[in-house]
């Protein structure tokens, strides 16, 4: 397994899969994909390379996940579109990815660290659990996404 830099293509495989994997695994609908799109587009147009960074984790040649670290606010980051590929599942590669998100942001200087998930994403929590984050609010049940979301605000110090 190795973490590389974003190439060109990347972004659209990035939005492709969690289009299709939300699809699958949480019946989520078509707006997801273009959330991630948004998101994506926000961090190619406002990059601050400094401040902003993106991996892709390969799994023997193959694309097996991707993550991204964004400003948030002020010195606050935000770990952004995790996924980890099924196929990649339990090879470390949501760990490894989480890690240099983390260590990424700490260089940059940010002194927390901040992401926003569901309940669903039950694996992930314990991914963000194990690297030290930990819960800090939760939004009440809205319609998102083509279903009732419960989303959950996480934060680790630096």
């Amino acid at each position: 397994m190795r973490l590389r830099a974003l190439a060109p293509g990347d972004l659209g495989w990035v939005i492709s899969r969690n289009g299709a994997l939300y699809a699958a695994e949480c019946n989520w609908d078509e707006t997801y994909e273009a959330h991630v799109a948004g998101v994506l587009s926000a961090y190619v147009l406002n990059r601050d390379p400094a401040r902003s960074n993106g991996w892709i984790a390969e799994l023997d040649g193959e694309r097996a996940g991707a993550i991204f670290c964004s400003p948030r606010e002020g010195d606050v980051a935000q770990l952004r579109i995790l996924h980890v590929e099924p196929f990649a599942r339990g090879a470390g590669v949501g760990t490894a990815l989480i890690d240099a998100c983390v260590t990424f942001a700490r260089e940059a200087g940010y002194r927390e660290i901040t992401l926003w998930t569901t309940v669903l994403q039950r694996a992930a929590i314990r991914l963000y659990e194990r690297a030290g984050f930990r819960l800090t609010s939760e939004d009440p049940p809205a319609r998102r996404f083509g279903d009732e979301i419960h989303g959950q605000f996480w934060a680790r110090p630096l």
